[in-house]
């Protein structure tokens, strides 16, 4: 599927009741030491977990509150993915991986490359905020990222915050945030490494880098990685429920590119330079066209920052990034162009911490975000956003509160405000109780502000309140599990209503929604075994039909397991959904089993195997789309050491 089609597809997909026409789809890892944030900073764990009585439980995460804290001190339901967790999955790209996220469920439009939407707790493709290095790559036109486009071999590390956020970080996060963090270097000598690939669908791989310290003592640290992925693919809709549609292979090319380089000029003081480019190549089919078009997307998700970070005095440290974060779509038709879409996100973030004493912490910051479009289709003006936001967090004895607001006024509707208030208590050492009320909203994209015919300039934001409650209990022998119940309310969701005598459809403020549910994590080990496990009831409703709302199942799992045997990694995932309604068709549950294994030559060379849908299993994630058969992959790679 195109995005052009995306535009006209009227409740395909997003089901809330909003997202009518445009939402269809869309280098060390940091040690038990260190971690990076949003703005760069480094943090060391000892700093991060001053204020946790349950040891150094890891990794440290930063998204929740903007700030480095132990993943167990996290008042919202928060998600890890370390290096060694993206090795140890036999995902390629970003979707793959958010599939093993509690209350996470990826749609694909056909196979690698392919649109792909990612809806947290129910919400839509648009309510779930995507962040690489804290920078903003959605488009702006459609209102989501290109999250098929982000490759595995060039990410560091993931964060996934589920619930209303906004008030840490603006539109969009309804549902929850999904942070990339790109390679960084490391304090050591550089280290190279490469890797080659093949497998099923013709699928070839090659990716090298290097990272480390430019210097002895570390001062400049740095990291370059380039990656290609190409595959000859499977024909994206079945031909037998669209006659249309060409029942050729579509495949796909992705070459991507990731550098960063951070020189500390002091103890207090660091500054550096993050890019990331991906590039992609995607061949799709159209249902509305003939047999034989050759249809072609061409995409580009790029991020360059430049950051700084310091030390004021002994209590107040500042973060300032300047960014750019920019969405290319280009679609050809039997090789001759047809439209464009252009996004340009550019952002300036001043963020100040000050520590008012070692268990209580105050956050201030600013933000302002350039929004454009340049397209073929239509002329949009800039958008302008001012940001202000700050934060609270503290403890008091066994409690801790994490309180934070923001202002985003914008230049093209006004204004919006937004709110999150948690409260945590410590039962035992072990055992915690967490409870949240907040609120989130999502500006207006400009598809639903100014596209030709169903542009509504009057519309305003779509809007959330959230309440989430939990109880935990986390060891480091354990790890770290989580029940969590959750309930939010959209309302002003953003619908395509059919004019009089129903030729045309128009943006309005009329959907309602409500979201009740429960997730279960728990990412931890057994014995020398890592788990990571997650299962999700919910009651995704459309108060306006009151019918659930498209795509989302009921319940949902995943489960994870990878154990270090002498030489040996071995491993393996279930993927598990319920069954899903798509614009009045049934999709049925599946079930899906990938095995991998990874054994190490010698200390630098390496082999790695996986196969995917074990049992070859013929499922759907979208109606008419096909999904991988049965299939087989191997690496063979090099790290020095």
């Amino acid at each position: 599927m195109s995005l052009s089609m995306l535009r006209a597809a009227c409740v395909a997909f997003a089901g809330l009741p909003l997202a009518a026409l445009a939402q269809a789809v869309a280098g060390d890892s940091p040690s038990n030491s260190t971690t990076v944030s949003p703005s760069g900073s480094i943090a060391t764990s000892a700093s991060a977990s001053s204020d946790s009585t349950l040891g150094k439980l890891e990794p440290i995460v930063v998204t929740a509150r903007r700030s480095p804290q132990a993943l167990a001190d996290a008042i919202p339901q928060t998600t890890s993915f370390t290096r060694q967790d993206i090795e140890d999955s036999t995902a390629i790209d970003l979707p793959g991986l958010l599939s093993l996220a509690p209350g996470a469920q990826l749609i694909r439009n056909g196979g690698p490359g392919s649109n792909a939407s990612l809806t947290l707790r129910g919400g839509s493709p648009t309510q779930s905020l995507v962040l690489i290095d804290g920078v903003r790559v959605d488009s702006v036109s459609l209102s989501q990222a290109q999250i098929a486009q982000l490759p595995l071999s060039q990410i560091d590390h993931v964060e996934v915050v589920n619930g209303d956020v906004s008030a840490l970080y603006g539109s969009g996060a309804m549902g929850g945030v999904v942070q990339v963090f790109t390679k960084d270097g490391g304090n050591h000598p550089p280290r190279f490494h490469f890797s080659l690939g093949y497998g099923s669908y013709r699928t070839q791989t090659q990716e090298a880098g290097v990272e480390g310290a430019l210097d002895k003592d570390g001062k400049t640290t740095f990291s370059f990685n380039v990656s290609r992925f190409k595959n000859d693919g499977f024909s994206s809709i079945d031909p037998a429920l669209a006659p249309n549609a060409n029942p050729n292979a579509n495949g796909y090319l992705n070459e991507t590119v990731s550098a960063a380089i951070r020189h500390r000029f002091s103890d207090e003081w660091d500054a550096g330079v993050r890019f990331f480019q991906s590039n992609g190549n995607a061949s799709f089919d159209n249902p509305f066209g003939m047999p034989t078009d050759l249809n072609n997307l061409y995409s580009k998700v790029r991020e360059v920052s430049v950051f700084a970070n310091g030390k004021l005095t002994d209590r107040w440290t500042t973060h300032f990034t300047v960014a750019e974060g920019d969405d290319r779509s280009v679609e050809k038709t039997n090789g001759v162009y047809d439209n464009r879409f252009d996004t340009n996100n550019r952002q300036y973030t001043w963020q100040n911490d000050f520590k008012l004493s070692p268990d209580h912490t105050l956050q201030l910051g600013y933000e302002h975000l350039d929004q454009s479009l340049e397209s073929d289709i239509f002329a949009a003006p800039p958008r302008r956003v001012d940001s202000a936001f700050a934060g609270y967090t503290g403890r008091f004895g066994a409690s801790r509160i994490q309180a934070n607001v923001r202002r985003d006024q914008y230049s093209d509707f006004g204004g919006a405000n937004t709110y999150y208030l948690g409260y945590g208590y410590d039962i035992t050492e072990h055992w915690g109780a967490r409870v949240s009320y907040a609120s989130a909203f999502r500006a207006p994209s400009f598809d639903d502000l100014y596209y030709p015919g169903s542009g509504n300039r009057s519309i305003r934001p779509e809007r959330s309140h959230a309440l989430e409650a939990a109880l935990q209990y986390a060891s480091d022998a354990f790890g770290v599990a989580r029940l969590t119940a959750f309930q939010t309310n959209y309302s002003d969701l953003i619908n395509y209503v059919p004019t009089q005598g129903g030729l045309f459809y128009i943006a309005k403020n009329v959907g309602r929604a409500k979201v009740q549910g429960v997730e279960a994590s728990w990412r931890g080990h057994i014995g020398k075994t890592d788990i990571r496990a997650a299962f999700t009831v919910q009651n995704p409703v459309d108060e306006d039909a009151h019918v659930d709302l498209n795509r989302r199942a009921r319940h949902f799992a995943s489960f994870a397991a990878n154990r270090s045997i002498g030489a040996w990694r071995v491993g393996g995932e279930w993927i598990v959904s319920g069954a899903r309604n798509d614009s009045g068709t049934v999709l049925g549950g599946y079930g899906v089993v990938n095995l991998s294994a990874r054994y190490r030559i010698t200390k630098a060379w390496y082999v790695a195997a996986q196969i995917d849908n074990l049992f070859d299993k013929h499922y759907e994630l979208a109606y008419t789309y096909n999904t991988p058969r049965r299939s087989a992959f191997i690496t063979l790679g090099w790290q020095q050491q």
